[in-house]
């Protein structure tokens, strides 16, 4: 059952159309991602579903009921919904406690102080913390204090905008697990915007690719990451391999050789993730269809990316290796592919 149903929703600021009858349905208890690159349309479409913009067309529905429509919509703090920005947004004069207690209503200052408590231990902050101003906090503790907030009014949906984005390398991981988990044990239904694809893939089960206000596609983040409906889509979540290709019968002709693949007869384009494709080095040059030759080594610590010479009239490829005692340059490799290619036209 989905919790979240959007249908047809369109908005425009002046002549630019920022969304474009959008649909999307979010499962209720699960954590559906929208990725796509700046300017593309989705904080638009959080803020639409969060009452903060009216659209132009098209509905939003939340756990059965219209919220937004043609006919008019429902004031946001009436919806339902948990908002949490890229920045966390606090309120910098008022302390952690009264930020959190900000949007309860009809409970008296002791159930609220034990409220504030109850849900600074859920957020894994210490109560004492409720005495302290925005600023005394690190990035991830602002952070986890505005999801409090956020889920003080016990929403049934929570829209997460970029919450992650402002925070170093190490901290983004530890505070996105921590957050991911939390709301998988409060049973919250989350929308998660980011233009992080490795953020989006490790935390959804669902994942919406926007571009220029449409979705590409959507689909469980395995099922996109390997096979996606079109260049762009490949493209946006990883680095991917391209080689023109005639498939015949489900075996794709190209410059890596006879490979299987899903698609129909005919020309088209091969596409296979970087790490599909293991070079291994080799002395004699017996098979010359699966030969290349190493071109470029780049360390990545724990992976390396070879750029390869397939030979013949294929372009160089770039393959991703663990970067225990790869190939050098100059290297002769047989190229070898795991599981199945996707061929577009």
């Amino acid at each position: 059952m989905s919790l979240l149903e959007i249908r047809g929703l369109t908005k425009s600021f002046g002549a630019h159309t920022v969304l474009d009858h959008v649909d999307l349905d979010v499962p209720e208890g699960t954590v559906t991602a929208v990725v796509g690159a700046s300017g593309c349309g989705k904080t638009t479409l959080l803020r639409l579903i969060a009452g903060f913009e009216q659209p132009d067309a098209g509905s939003v529905t939340i756990a059965g009921r219209r919220v937004a429509g043609p006919d008019g919509g429902v004031a946001p703090h009436r919806r339902a919904v948990g908002y949490v920005a890229q920045d966390g947004a606090l309120f910098p004069h008022l302390t952690v406690g009264q930020n959190i207690a900000y949007g309860l209503r009809g409970l008296g200052r002791r159930a609220i102080r034990e409220r504030v408590a109850e849900l600074l231990e859920t957020v894994s902050l210490d109560p004492s913390f409720a005495h302290r101003r925005p600023h005394q906090l690190s990035g991830g503790q602002q952070q986890r204090v505005a999801l409090a907030r956020a889920l003080a009014l016990s929403p049934k949906l929570m829209l997460l905008d970029e919450p992650f984005s402002a925070l170093d390398t190490g901290l983004r991981a530890a505070t996105r697990k921590a957050v991911a988990a939390l709301l998988a044990e409060r049973g919250v239904t989350t929308l998660l915007v980011t233009h992080d694809q490795e953020e989006a893939m490790s935390i959804a089960h669902q994942i919406a690719v926007m571009r220029d206000g449409r979705f590409t596609q959507i689909g469980p983040p395995q099922q996109v990451y390997r096979e996606p409906t079109d260049l762009f889509t490949a493209r946006f979540l990883g680095d991917c391999i391209t080689v023109p290709c005639v498939v015949t019968d489900g075996v794709a002709d190209c410059a890596l050789g006879r490979i299987p693949v899903t698609g129909d007869n005919g020309a088209g384009t091969l596409v296979l993730r970087p790490e599909q494709v293991v070079a291994t080095p080799i002395s004699d040059t017996a098979d010359p269809t699966t030969v290349g030759r190493v071109l470029a080594v780049e360390f990545l610590g724990h992976d390396v990316l070879l750029t390869i010479d397939p030979g013949g009239d294929g372009e160089p490829i770039v393959v991703r290796q663990h970067s225990i005692e790869p190939p050098r340059p100059d290297t002769k490799v047989r190229i070898e592919l795991r599981g199945r290619g996707v061929v577009l036209r």
